[in-house]
């Protein structure tokens, strides 16, 4: 069995918040709207996605910091979508069926050149499987 190495790092976009930016931007002067942008960045700022060979880690919060981890031999699943707004700024979320009970569903969210990491994501899955020798029975 081959060592656990680092394959990709990201973050999502600020784009996510440039609603809330652009609401709140407007109501400067009532001042409370400040801490809520500021929030808001902090929140996206602090999402930290980590791909290894063997795992997906997804590190989040503010004050309070929580780690989860996928193994990759459970992700059943790929998709990628770019809604409109996030196509003008070439980015897109990643969303992975998994049979984590946890979190049977995750969204990577306005990741830059996704449909790259989408096909790493596959790349690693199929070799952590075989490596493992695990397969994906479905019971309808």
């Amino acid at each position: 069995m081959s060592e656990e190495k680092e394959v990709w790092f990201g973050t999502p976009s600020q784009i996510v918040n440039a609603g809330t930016f652009v609401f709140m931007g407007i109501l400067f002067w009532l001042v409370i709207p400040l801490f809520i942008i500021l929030w808001k960045w902090l929140e996206v700022k602090n999402i930290k996605y980590e791909l290894t060979t063997e795992r997906l880690r997804t590190r989040y919060g503010v004050l309070n910091r929580k780690t989860d981890e996928i193994e990759l031999y459970r992700v059943r699943d790929y998709k990628y979508e770019q809604p409109f707004f996030l196509r003008l700024f070439s980015l897109g979320n990643i969303i992975l069926e998994t049979s984590d009970k946890s979190h049977p569903h995750l969204t990577l969210k306005a990741i830059p050149d996704g449909e790259n990491l989408r096909e790493t994501i596959r790349t690693h899955v199929e070799r952590c499987r075989t490596d493992k020798k695990v397969r994906e029975v479905d019971f309808e």
